[in-house]
């Protein structure tokens, strides 16, 4: 068996910098407007929900470089770099020529790339004098970073899980509480918003959009208290630039360039992370090769290849700012597959705005597909993957085989965002033959949408 190819980086070369790609987009995203005035939001305007740096930075659209304070990227060392990896077993699995690379994110200790936006939310919030914080979470993964980070800064944690992964992954809600964070399902009687969901839908089994909305109410009503998100908002998806601009320097090491970059998306954190340094190229003109950009999601919940580009809340409840996005309406419930991480109704501004400019691709994925694909890459790597990461597993398989047919020697990238090592009753479902595909027809998606 030849050894498995990794490329790492020593601590200097952990990036000092975030990547804005606001800052060279020749299409600007469409301004957040203000719910109340509708008018473009300022930075102000969100000084009630999100630390006041966060502010900034979800606003920049002329910094291309954003400094990473030393104490965060002191944190990023513990964990940083990630190793980008060759996926030889996958590739001999496939019988394709592509060269297979992934960015493995599952070594974080929270075991996904989530942390990577916590460590600095948290950090903000400590500098500003903020006691409290309040987030949401989907199957944990932002969650349980959200926790640990803020157990970092001694800061107190509360977490809205959507109701049906709380219910699937007692583990993640688990590591919530270990890290000393108070864990309440959504929807909620706890909160207004989460009364009135109960309220019109009693077995409502929960999604981001509820959970956001109890967030937000809870840091709107609290004292010295501030919201937190792990995804769609432009400040996350420039905080996880560090996975892309740490594997642009490990493909030189290795090489090789891509002909094709791949994420599985639910907010667009993630994929964003990894895209975003290898579009800077393009703008700059010094991109070596016309690479392709593929987010792939839930054929569940496919909001990028079957949803409207229009301003929406980001919440079911409406107490967000109203995004140019993507979207299947916040008011969209979206089938319970065990990717929970991407049970999403919209698209963060900058990929929508970057998918209209058709600057990218998007797939949708079934949840069979997903887990048959997962598999798959455990056998051949040795990692279990989590069901997100699954989906971009399948897009990437899709693309490979493409290479086998057409005898094309691409270099695809593809992000494994985090490890599925909480999430096997998942898998046991999947082995056992219990899990299904979740159809969505055009009429179920023009209902979402028609308010």
């Amino acid at each position: 068996m030849s050894q498995k190819k990794r490329y790492l980086l020593d601590e200097e070369q952990i990036p000092r910098y975030w990547y804005n790609i606001q800052a060279d987009m020749t299409t600007k995203p469409m301004p957040p407007l203000n719910p109340a005035t509708h008018q473009p939001l300022t930075p102000e305007d969100l000084y009630p929900i999100f630390a006041k740096e966060l502010c900034r930075q979800e606003l920049n659209q002329t910094d291309r470089w954003i400094e990473i304070p030393d104490a965060v990227r002191e944190m990023y060392k513990y964990y940083r770099s990630t190793p980008l990896v060759r996926a030889t077993g996958l590739e001999k699995a496939l019988g394709t020529p592509a060269h297979i690379y992934f960015k493995n994110e599952s070594v974080s200790p929270m075991g996904s790339h989530k942390l990577n936006s916590a460590i600095p939310q948290a950090y903000y919030c400590k500098e500003e004098g903020v006691t409290n914080i309040t987030t949401e979470t989907g199957a944990g993964q932002w969650g349980a970073s959200l926790a640990y980070a803020a157990s970092l800064f001694g800061l107190e944690a509360a977490v809205y899980q959507v109701k049906i992964s709380y219910e699937q992954k007692p583990y993640r809600r688990s590591i919530m509480q270990t890290f000393g964070a108070q864990v309440t399902p959504s929807p909620s009687m706890s909160t207004r918003a989460g009364k009135d969901i109960l309220t019109a839908h009693p077995h409502h089994q929960g999604s981001l959009g509820t959970a956001i909305s109890e967030a937000v109410e809870l840091a709107m009503t609290t004292p010295n208290c501030k919201y937190t998100l792990g995804s769609v908002l432009s400040h996350v998806s420039l905080h996880q630039t560090v996975i892309g601009l740490e594997a642009e320097k490990q493909m030189e090491m290795a090489g090789e360039y891509p002909d094709i970059v791949i994420a599985c998306f639910g907010g667009g954190s993630n994929f964003g992370g990894l895209a975003f340094p290898f579009m800077r190229h393009r703008y700059e003109g010094t991109a070596p090769k016309a690479t392709r950009f593929i987010a792939a999601e839930p054929a569940s919940c496919p909001k990028l290849t079957r949803g409207e580009f229009r301003y929406d809340f980001g919440d079911e409840a409406g107490l967000t700012p109203l995004l140019p996005m993507f979207t299947l309406g916040h008011n969209f419930t979206p089938a319970n597959i065990h990717a929970g991480g991407l049970r999403y109704h919209g698209a963060g501004v900058i990929v929508s705005q970057l998918l209209k400019d058709k600057l990218m691709e998007a797939v949708d994925i079934d949840q069979l597909e997903s887990f048959a694909a997962g598999t798959l890459f455990a056998r051949a790597e040795g990692i279990i993957p989590a069901p997100e990461s699954c989906h971009a597993i399948a897009a990437t398989i899709k693309e490979a085989q493409k290479c086998k047919e057409t005898g094309e020697k691409k270099v695809i990238l593809f992000n494994l965002s985090g490890h599925g090592l909480i999430d096997m009753s998942a898998y046991d479902q999947y082995l056992a033959g219990n899990l299904v595909n979740y159809t969505l027809s055009d009429d179920d998606i023009r209902k979402s949408l028609k308010d």
